[in-house]
């Protein structure tokens, strides 16, 4: 038998013919993302492959989540390593089947006391905590209204449940302005105004914005929330381990949590265990008992994907321990991210006014920022340039990111290499 279908020849395919004109025209433009390959633990100091795989050497890491310098701690990679001979390398399976292991429970009680909630739940990345909240939790009357320069993970979450529930509602206010034109307060009033707004009002933010290194006014939006019914929702992946005398995040650092000099809780928190709290990999959800059961019974992302890999609980869990054992660990970092702002202010440099460990470079052109930062790894210092689409169109910087792990000589030559270019 024969057939007159011809198979398509590979490059002819629409994809092929798209995807060969963006990436060339990324690497003409001088925007094109290169993966460095580290052969090392994460540390100031980490050793680096030269591009295409060639010797390796030392640089100097100012790039990594790696706020407390816990990913390479002996007594996190032991519990790490204690974690995966008791329990095997893999869950094998979602945790309502039989992906529930004793450490999942250990983890998730630390991490309810680390940031004084009721309740929490793992993930396997802080991104599937926000793709879970919204979709799960929200229904048709309810409204979303969204910081502008929310993490990509929130985004999409709030872009899957206005898919997946109809009806859900979606609201835009400028980067943590409360008042005026285009505010959180406005937003509120909209939606107080909109007759198809029946149910639940939601505001959610950044702790800490990861491209700006600035913070979200917690007290100012709980004060709001509770004028309007909202619940307030905050993912503070880069704020656990570094605001806060005790690194709790960025409710702390406003004196938000029991005994606080604020008024008001948050009521919902994502974050990761990918940053501070040991590096490794994974995300939870910490809230009221009913949020988070919620999250366990209806749940798409824990109903239908693997449990966290037992090691990554136990090494988390540890993390959280020295955390709070060791709060000059934390003061430590508080102290680096002051001398590395001044250092840079003394050298030049416009960095904008923060306690937080993100210490961003305006340079405003994408092949500019990939072009210096490039320049930076050939003096010694690693430090990525970010541009479009991580961040708007002409707003491309480098972003330095300090760790307690860093000396005040590492920080001295980054501004050196910086004051080179």
């Amino acid at each position: 038998m024969t057939t007159s279908t011809s198979a398509v020849v590979a490059g002819s395919r629409p994809f092929d013919a798209r995807a060969s004109a963006t990436l060339s025209q990324l690497r003409a433009g001088g925007q094109f993302k290169v993966l460095r390959e580290l052969d090392s633990p994460m540390d100031a100091v980490v050793k680096m492959r030269a591009d295409g795989g060639g010797e390796l050497r030392d640089v100097l890491c100012f790039c990594s989540n790696n706020y407390l310098g816990l990913a390479n701690h002996p007594e996190v990679v032991e519990a790490g390593l204690k974690a995966l001979k008791d329990y095997g390398a893999g869950t094998a399976s979602v945790r309502f089947i039989c992906g529930s292991f004793s450490p999942h429970a250990v983890l998730e009680r630390a991490i309810a006391g680390y940031m004084g909630t009721e309740s929490s739940y793992s993930f396997v990345s802080a991104w599937t905590a926000n793709e879970a909240v919204f979709p799960t939790l929200c229904e048709a009357g309810d409204i979303i209204i969204s910081d502008e320069l929310n993490h990509a993970c929130i985004i999409d979450g709030i872009r899957l449940a206005t898919v997946i529930k109809k009806g859900l509602h979606k609201a835009v206010y400028r980067n943590n302005v409360l008042e005026g034109e285009r505010s959180l307060r406005a937003a509120l009033e909209a939606a107080r105004a909109n007759k198809d707004v029946t149910g639940q009002v939601w505001v959610v933010t950044d702790g800490v914005f990861s491209m700006e290194g600035s913070i979200a006014d917690l007290p100012g939006m709980r004060a709001l929330c509770d004028e309007f019914g909202a619940m307030l929702v905050v993912d503070d992946s880069h704020g656990h381990g570094v605001m806060g005398t005790l690194g709790r995040g960025t409710h702390e650092h406003w004196g938000m949590v029991d005994g606080g000099s604020h008024p008001g809780r948050v009521d919902l928190f994502t974050g990761t265990l990918g940053k501070a709290l040991g590096g490794g990999a994974g995300g939870f959800v910490a809230g009221s008992r009913d949020a988070v059961e919620m999250l366990i019974q209806r749940g798409r992302p824990t109903l239908f994907s693997n449990a966290l890999p037992v090691t990554i609980a136990a090494s988390a869990t540890k993390a959280i321990e020295i955390v709070l054992r060791e709060p000059q660990r934390v003061a430590r970092l508080r102290e680096n991210v002051a001398y590395a702002r001044q250092r840079l202010k003394a050298g030049g440099f416009d960095v904008l006014a923060s306690p937080t460990a993100i210490c961003p470079i305006i340079v405003h052109d994408t092949a500019k920022a990939i072009a210096m930062s490039q320049r930076l790894l050939e003096l010694g210092v690693f430090v990525i340039g970010f541009g479009y689409p991580v961040v708007p169109e002409g707003h491309a910087r480098l972003r330095c990111q300090i760790s307690a792990a860093h000396t005040h000589e590492h920080i001295d030559a980054l501004v050196d290499a910086l004051k080179k270019l």
